[in-house]
């Protein structure tokens, strides 16, 4: 595997923006944001700001970006399926991926479409709030991107070429010997912490003060425990070091679901209970509280967007 020069990134939302701006510094215009259209003009002219200071961005189409050494996807969950055409584009030969969204199943989206020789699985673990064009982390209690390849106890050269990268950058990584346990016990950590708050509509403190918060965190969590389970995952551990998120998080913290709800964006609840309740139903594993949850997060979306009143 040749050192990693030319990094692509799509998407440069409250995850995104943490690559462009850890990575500017170090990669310069070899760092490209892959749009194209009003938004690739957009993000041209306004940039993005990361917390308090305005990033330029280089831009490219998705044709223009083609052979990027690294594609790192950070769209949302919902754009997935029409992104692939533009994550083909941008794929050559020799190009790894990182897919960093959420949730258990982005990885087997992309690689059916482009192929599992280019992927390297991986998760985030970012406290971060997008508000408008701005973006605002903790940069020093921030996690970062943890990856590796399933099968593998020891880095391959793919692992090591991508933690290359993002030595000495603002990007903080861990590469990790069993990274699909990784992703289940952060999957589960999201379905019991992001979701009730999104819909009690509470901070991140409601874990902490009312019982009533905590069991949906239980119930939720349990299931995705069973759910894991019945693929040979084990993630009963609730005290195994990968169910941390962050160093620090606030009391008040609002979590990605939340936020979609605040700003009336459609949210991410299909990778979140959606996935839970389809895999549930495949395996044959009893979901009762993800599908309570997959309908409630969706009516509030209607909601929002002027269907009830």
């Amino acid at each position: 595997m040749n050192r990693i020069k030319t990094v692509a990134v799509m998407g440069v939302g409250a995850v995104g923006a943490y690559f462009v701006w850890g990575l500017a510094e170090k990669l310069g215009e070899n760092l490209w944001v892959v749009a194209d259209g009003a938004r690739a003009e957009r993000l041209r002219t306004k940039g993005i700001v990361v917390n308090g200071k305005n990033v330029p961005l280089h831009v490219r189409t998705p044709s223009q970006a083609h052979g990027a050494d690294l594609l790192i996807i950070a769209t949302k969950y919902g754009a997935l399926q029409t992104d692939l055409q533009d994550i083909a584009a941008v794929v050559d030969q020799h190009t790894l991926v990182l897919s960093v969204l959420n949730g258990v199943d982005s990885e087997e989206i992309v690689a059916e479409r482009i192929g599992r020789e280019h992927m390297l699985w991986s998760l985030m673990k970012i406290a971060s709030q997008r508000v408008g064009n701005e973006v605002r982390f903790d940069p020093a209690g921030t996690l970062g991107v943890f990856f590796g390849e399933p099968g593998w106890e020891k880095p391959t050269e793919r692992a090591l070429a991508v933690a290359e990268l993002f030595e000495g950058s603002g990007v903080h990584y861990s590469i990790r010997s069993d990274i699909m346990q990784d992703i289940w016990y952060k999957f589960a950590l999201n379905v019991s912490k992001n979701l009730p708050q999104a819909m009690v509509n509470c901070g991140y403190n409601g874990y902490f003060g009312s019982d009533h918060v905590q069991w949906l965190s239980r119930v939720l969590r349990q299931e995705v425990v069973a759910v894991a389970a019945a693929q040979g995952i084990d993630i009963h551990d609730e005290n195994n070091p990968a169910t941390s998120n962050s160093k620090a998080t606030r009391p008040d913290a609002r979590f990605s679901t939340l936020q979609d709800l605040d700003a009336c964006r459609p949210t991410e609840i299909e990778m979140f209970s959606g996935a839970v309740v389809r895999l549930g139903k495949k395996l044959g594993v009893p979901t009762p509280y993800n599908e309570f949850t997959l309908h409630l997060i969706h009516a509030l979306e209607d909601k929002n967007a002027g269907k009830i009143q």
